[in-house]
């Protein structure tokens, strides 16, 4: 995958925090960090709004919509 530089700023403390993981050898560099971070940090948004949309999903509608969708594949299936 094609990667892209980007210059950010962070916090004093923070790149503190970062460098002591990097020596301490949990990540290679401090791009292959701040990349896993954001990834995970994305992923849990991502997740998070689908666990949202899941609730507003009105669950009696939800299994009726299925019910009814099944009954119609039952009918359209030939008798043996």
């Amino acid at each position: 995958m094609p990667r892209s530089k980007v210059a950010i700023t962070i916090d004093k403390a923070v790149l503190a925090r970062l460098d002591r993981l990097v020596r301490a050898a949990i990540f290679a560099n401090r791009s292959q960090a701040i990349e896993q971070a954001i990834t995970e940090k994305l992923e849990r948004m991502e997740l998070g709004r689908l666990a949202t949309e899941c609730a507003k999903l009105d669950p009696e509608f939800e299994r009726a919509l299925a019910e009814e969708s099944i009954s119609e594949e039952l009918s359209e299936w030939p008798d043996h």
